[in-house]
């Protein structure tokens, strides 16, 4: 892949399927979308002992016309008929994922393993809430 554009070519190393466990228990699933300009999240998880499924669009977003954002943005489309917002990030070994916009106080803020297979990090919710969420590679 090579959009030009370093930060979303930073996503490449989520491309997989990753087991996940912690509050939420299951599989994702990273692929890119023809071209290299979004990365597409297939989820299944269970949350709070509810079935989420879904999928999640991720990569700048370019109005009709325009430029693209600054930030990585994503939309996720659950089969409950809900949509969230977020802010992708990587840094590093850092992987952030911000609910809604930058610098928002719900977030999660994970570690790449050294050989890439493993990310362990949490989801930090206002007012104190959240919980731990690691993702191991499967394939």
């Amino acid at each position: 892949m090579n959009t030009g554009d370093k930060q979303l070519e930073a996503l490449d190393r989520l491309v997989g399927t990753w087991r996940v466990t912690g509050g939420g228990e299951g599989t994702v699933t990273y692929r890119w979308l023809e071209g290299g300009f979004f990365l597409v999240q297939d989820i299944d998880l269970v949350q709070d002992g509810q079935r989420v499924a879904g999928v999640e669009m991720i990569g700048r977003t370019r109005p009709f016309g325009g430029e693209p954002s600054a930030d990585i943005m994503s939309r996720f489309y659950g089969s409950h008929g809900e949509t969230f917002d977020y802010v992708y990030e990587v840094e590093g070994d850092t992987l952030t994922i911000w609910g809604g916009e930058k610098g928002s106080p719900a977030y999660y803020r994970g570690t790449f393993a050294p050989d890439g297979d493993s990310v362990s990090g949490a989801w930090v919710y206002p007012g104190g809430g959240g919980y731990d969420s690691h993702m191991t590679r499967t394939a």
